[in-house]
């Protein structure tokens, strides 16, 4: 990183939007350059220009200054930047499809992939947009950058909605519970429940001491992680906060050269036997993106749900061109 840490985001609709705040609120940009459709009949220059100018308003509130730029569509000038978020999508056609946003969002990456690889992009993408896993394995191909520097949010949200709906469970402070939801963020995700632990002792183990206080119905907290986003979504059409949150956590932990681990969507290289698209395992995230891929002894039912996980993701790939 340079002593002025530049961040580029794609799209700033709900999520995007809220991606700029947290990191502003963070303090962790020096930079943001803002970009979005601006032109033909979809423009959303005017939004674009409404954001920036909100977010500068509230820059007196926050812990420092931040430049605030409004690229309006010149992906190019995103090139400077060390990280990039990509927040560019419709949530409203994954309304009743997981996968509704499948033809939208990877057409639209291809706007602003080669324009902005043309330019001389040697820093790291962070991909939100749906079904993220195609999406992070389309940059990944199209860009030609290392895999380890494309990241996709995949599972780390799905995982905060598990503990979250775990903490409510046990009483317990999300915080001290280590859980996972792995596989592609969409419906064949999956909660590795072999691997659960609360300050570091196995669920099953706590399952076994105490049995009134933690027999909990496994199946429907996993449902709560897996369809939290439709309950929100039903509420206000949209997700913004737990998504752009999962993003910036993401961006920090690269900009703080944490070796912080978190799911997230990565290249496949042979893990459990997959190779050559993304989906989420445990990584450690670092200045260099994805440093290393955890390898977890999951349960042969595990892998099975793995692996048909990755045939779900593989399938969208061949439906847009990129098996």
């Amino acid at each position: 990183m340079g002593t002025v840490t530049s961040i580029g985001i794609i799209g700033m609709g709900h999520v995007g939007a809220h991606v700029a705040n947290s990191l502003i609120l963070q303090g962790i940009a020096d930079e943001l350059i803002m970009t979005d459709i601006c032109s033909g009949e979809h423009s959303k220059q005017a939004k674009l220009d409404a954001e920036v100018q909100d977010l500068g308003d509230s820059l007196a509130f926050c812990p420092h200054n931040v430049a605030l730029v409004n690229a309006g569509e010149d992906y190019a000038q995103l090139a400077q930047c060390d990280i990039i978020v990509n927040a560019a999508g419709d949530v409203q056609r994954s309304a009743i499809d997981r996968d509704g946003e499948l033809f939208y969002t990877t057409d639209t990456a291809k706007r602003f992939i080669e324009p902005i690889t043309n330019a001389g992009f040697q820093g790291i993408w962070v991909t939100i947009a749906n079904p993220c896993d195609v999406v992070a394995t389309e940059i990944w191909k199209i860009s030609g950058i290392d895999a380890n520097r494309v990241i996709g949010t995949g599972t780390a949200l799905d995982s905060s909605r598990l503990k979250y709906a775990l903490s409510r469970v046990t009483g317990y402070d999300q915080h001290s519970i280590c859980a996972y939801m792995l596989g592609e963020h969409g419906a064949s995700m999956f909660a590795a429940w072999s691997t659960v632990n609360i300050g570091g002792k196995p669920l099953a183990q706590l399952q076994a001491e105490q049995p009134e206080r933690f027999a909990m119905a496994l199946a429907e907290i996993e449902d709560l992680a897996r369809q939290g986003g439709y309950k929100t979504y039903a509420g206000k059409q949209c997700t913004e906060f737990a998504v752009a949150d999962a993003a910036a956590r993401i961006v920090r932990a690269i900009v703080s050269n944490e070796h912080y681990i978190t799911p997230c969507s990565t290249l496949m290289t042979g893990q459990y036997g997959e190779s050559g698209l993304f989906t989420s395992l445990p990584c450690v995230i670092g200045a260099d993106g994805v440093e290393e891929v955890m390898h977890l002894d999951l349960t042969d039912e595990e892998i099975d749900k793995f692996h048909a996980s990755c045939a779900h993701v593989r399938d969208n790939l061949t439906r847009v061109g990129l098996a």
